[in-house]
């Protein structure tokens, strides 16, 4: 492919690359392993400092990673040829620690090191062992070695990032449809919303509670989404039947939407929900993948074929290039418009479903500004405002651009303001980079 279309057609991954680059650069600092790696550095440490048999003590705060390299450490060393006894765990604060060392010294015990996190190793309570436990024989202390590594490239940075901007990433799907078309559509952040509120409140009202059964939460999901659709089915009517401009007709149904989220919540969160509902949003039982990363993945994948193997992709891009021509040509396209709308609308209510597991309760307040990220996220990745032309590779990519611009940033400590002011540049000149092209 010639460099100018491979950029045209790939230029946003370029971007995106860029950027994880940058961010990896501004973030670059000391790490220490923690939970089982940091255990087995330290058993194998342990192994190579001190004679056979050694006598360790295991201080650790009281977090789920400290709990677990306790864990992992304490099972190392008891194992056969490991050269060393675990006497005792300690898990707290400085005082349990000193707790501990004061017990075994007066029992006349010795100890040949004491094994700690980074941070438990920097406690003031080890700094003078030799005088304040002179009958302990001086233990060395020993800690996991620190490297260098960008925090923005940590494994649970990046799932965060693919996890937050799940919902977003969905939506845009629909919104992309859309604006190929030629439209726009303003209510997904509040149909999002409308969608989380009728779930929650169908589970708690209709479907048991936090006693609900699967099949009833899903009955209660499928119940947001088709209402959902079946307003963006209404959008679709309005734009097509009476020519209402489609900037009216969504920002109308967007004020709708938000007003039927509130009246269903009585102004409230509802929370009252299983705790096994959060398995959409939080779940990860693949390769610890949230499920809402894959299920993103996989709408994606739908989208990517429908937009270029079928005939209604076809269609799509058609209605957007010229509509007249479109319908001269054979396109029905008000069904075709109608589809766009209704997909949008049903993947706003399937985000709203993904947002009311992740957070585990519905709220009228929830996707607000959405619309705006979304549509920032389309027109970022590529897709023209004035239809036709976009790629849903593109809207993913955009997507994941805003969510690493926003990701690094906090990284970096760029108050919120400033923030805003970075975004709403980065998709002005999305646009403006589209005007330019459109132009030539």
């Amino acid at each position: 492919m010639k460099p100018a279309r491979l950029f045209a057609d790939y230029g946003m991954v370029f971007v995106l690359a860029l950027l994880c680059a940058l961010f990896s650069a501004l973030t670059f600092s000391d790490q220490s392993p923690t939970g089982e790696a940091a255990a087995t550095q330290v058993a194998k440490l342990l192994r190579q400092e001190l004679s056979s048999p050694a006598r360790v003590l295991i201080a650790t705060r009281d977090q789920p990673d400290d709990v677990a390299y306790a864990s992992a450490l304490q099972r190392l060393l008891s194992g056969s040829g490991s050269g060393a006894q675990s006497v005792s765990v300690v898990r707290g604060e400085p005082k349990d620690a000193r707790e501990a060392l004061q017990q075994l010294a007066a029992k006349g015990e010795r100890l040949d090191a004491i094994a700690c996190t980074q941070a438990t190793g920097a406690w003031l309570v080890f700094s003078n062992l030799q005088t304040d436990f002179p009958s302990l024989g001086g233990p060395r202390i020993v800690t996991p070695r620190s490297y260098r590594w960008p925090n923005f490239l940590k494994s649970e940075n990046l799932l965060n990032i693919t996890n937050q901007i799940a919902v977003i990433a969905i939506v845009a799907i629909g919104v992309s449809m859309v604006i190929i078309t030629g439209g726009i559509d303003l209510s997904v952040g509040s149909l999002l919303a409308l969608s989380s509120v009728l779930t929650a409140r169908l589970i708690r009202d209709y479907a048991g509670g936090v006693s609900a059964s699967p099949t009833a939460m899903i009955l209660s999901s499928l119940a947001g989404i088709v209402l959902c659709g079946a307003i963006g089915a209404f959008s679709g009517v309005m734009i097509t039947r009476f020519g209402i401009p489609p900037f009216i007709v969504t920002l109308a149904m967007m004020l709708v939407g938000s007003g039927l989220a509130y009246i269903l919540a009585k102004g409230q969160s509802i929370y009252q929900i299983p705790e096994s509902f959060v398995w959409l949003g939080r779940g990860a039982d693949f390769l610890s993948i949230p499920n809402a990363v894959l299920l993103m993945a996989f709408l994606y994948g739908l989208a990517h074929l429908l937009m270029s193997r079928m005939k209604l992709g076809r269609h799509l891009y058609a209605v957007g290039g010229n509509s007249e021509a479109a319908r001269l040509s054979g396109v029905p396209v008000r069904r075709v418009l109608l589809f766009a709308y209704v997909a949008s609308a049903s993947l706003a209510g399937l985000g709203g479903v993904i947002m009311a597991s992740q957070l585990k309760s519905g709220s009228p307040t929830y996707g607000g500004m959405y619309e705006l990220y979304v549509i920032a996220a389309v027109v970022v990745g590529g897709t023209s405002l004035a239809g036709g032309e976009g790629r849903m590779f593109g809207t993913l990519a955009g997507a994941f651009t805003i969510a690493v611009i926003q990701n690094g940033m906090n990284l970096t400590n760029v108050e919120s303001y400033t923030q805003k002011v970075v975004l709403g540049l980065v998709i002005l000149g999305a646009v403006l980079v589209d005007k330019t092209r459109t132009n030539r």
